[in-house]
């Protein structure tokens, strides 16, 4: 698995795991496939934000 914090690291298509916003409290994961990466800087210290296939929205934690 690779580090979710470099957009480098993040490709469309690819398998990830993303905190929901909603989820951040409990830092729960959720699976999906990369739709869209909307964060525009290089970096980002809590994630890249992504836009997944379901139109889920959140942070990548993990990428498969």
């Amino acid at each position: 698995m690779t580090d979710g914090k470099l957009r480098k690291n993040i490709i469309c298509g690819k398998p990830v795991a993303i905190v929901l916003k909603k989820d951040q409290d409990t830092g729960y994961l959720t699976d999906g496939i990369v739709r869209d990466i909307l964060t525009k800087s290089p970096s980002h210290p809590h994630g890249i934000k992504v836009r997944l296939m379901s139109g889920e929205v959140g942070r990548v934690k993990e990428v498969y």
